[in-house]
């Protein structure tokens, strides 16, 4: 499904009618998440209008090559001042991914939501949602057309890193010949393709390849061999010296396991919560099966909070995903 070009004017509109925006993506943001950010930031800039680029949390450190990467703002370790009645969402399935951002939005904000996750429920005021494009940023390469405005190296090479992640390296189904059309498109701006791949989907720490030995251990199979999960422990990060984004990566290898059909990730957040996620094959749409823990995501890539333990998340999970195969 493609947006209708009014959507996408409105939001032209919304850009260029008002100033002074919060820009704002999913917690724990991944690299879509973070390119999408400054791409909208980058725009901004070239306005001349005035935003401030936010996160719950810190952003990757392997992002932090990325033009004005060092400007989102780590919420947890500085507050804001004040709130914004300008918010522009990216790469938020839903209202609830935007974290603790919320509270600086003002009561009365306008909220542009832009995002392709299928499962994205239109909670802003005005709403880009292409669920066919691969990654949030690019739907950011046609909105900055839109808008009028030339690519630079910057730009290109931050909407380049999102539809890259998102895609796997340009190796999952979503890797329409769109993406790679807007990808070449890219290059020409003089990015460096291959260093990026390089840096952000071969180069790994060693405390990620710890982590990594670590879930691999703890590795289970169902009986069929169609579904295979890991699962890791706060205990398990500090043995490992690991932090939140060493984990990047982690679920798709039980997903790649020849037979299976759903691989899955169980990260203990606590005693009472955990995090899932999902990959698929392509049988299973866990995105469906995400939703009905209250989560959401993609047909093959999708994840959920359980408030749960560990034995009774994964127990829930696996009984759910073997009732779509």
């Amino acid at each position: 499904m493609q947006i209708s070009e009014p959507e996408f004017q409105s939001a032209v509109d919304y850009i260029k009618k008002h100033d002074d925006f919060l820009i704002v993506s999913h917690v724990q943001p991944d690299g879509d998440a973070v390119s999408s950010t400054l791409a909208v930031g980058w725009l901004l800039s070239c306005l001349g209008k005035k935003y401030v680029m936010v996160n719950e949390g810190p952003i990757p450190r392997r992002m932090s090559f990325l033009w004005h990467a060092d400007q989102i703002v780590d919420l947890s370790a500085l507050p804001l001042s004040r709130t914004y009645q300008h918010v522009i969402c990216v790469d938020c399935a839903d209202f609830k991914r935007v974290g603790t951002t919320k509270q600086y939005f003002a009561e009365d904000a306008v909220l542009l939501n832009i995002d392709h996750h299928p499962t994205n429920d239109a909670y802003g005021a005005v709403n880009v949602i292409v669920p066919g494009a691969a990654a949030t940023a690019e739907i950011l390469f046609d909105l900055i057309a839109r808008v009028g405005v030339e690519l630079d190296q910057d730009a290109a090479t931050a909407i380049y890193t999102g539809m890259l992640t998102d895609t796997g390296g340009f190796r999952y189904s979503n890797t329409s010949p769109k993406v790679m059309s807007i990808a070449s498109k890219l290059l020409e701006y003089g990015i460096d393709g291959p260093w990026i791949s390089e840096h952000l989907l071969e180069q790994m720490t060693y405390p990620q390849l710890r982590i990594l030995s670590i879930a691999l251990n703890k590795l289970q199979l169902s009986e069929d061999g169609k579904l295979a999960w890991v699962s890791i422990t706060d205990a398990d990060m500090q043995a490992a010296g690991a932090i939140h984004e060493d984990l990047e990566g982690i679920v798709n290898y039980p997903r790649n396991i020849t037979g299976v059909e759903v691989g899955m990730l169980f990260k203990v957040i606590n005693d009472q919560a955990v995090k899932v996620s999902m990959r698929s094959a392509g049988k299973v749409d866990v995105a469906a099966v995400a939703q009905s823990f209250g989560g959401g995501g993609h047909v093959r890539a999708a994840g959920a909070r359980l408030e749960a333990s560990l034995e009774e998340a994964v127990a829930a999970v696996v009984e759910r995903v073997k009732q779509e195969l």
